[in-house]
């Protein structure tokens, strides 16, 4: 029998969605070992000036847990 666990995590860059993204998911692939796969959630920016400083990408992420 197996238990996938999620979690979730908010990316961040100044480049783009997809960057903010791959940097949720290198920030995991730090600590958690089994990563399944990974849902994009939710993206969003923030502003200034009247223009975009940081895209964020709300992810979550799905891994087996070993026994």
């Amino acid at each position: 029998m197996a238990v996938v666990k999620t979690i979730d995590l908010v990316g961040v860059s100044s480049e783009s969605w997809r960057h903010a993204a791959k940097e949720a998911l290198a920030e995991a692939a730090k600590t958690l070992r089994g990563i399944e796969s990974m849902d994009v959630l939710e993206t969003s920016c923030s502003i200034e000036d009247n223009e975009i400083s940081e895209y964020l990408a709300h992810v979550r992420i799905k891994f087996r847990i070993e026994r």
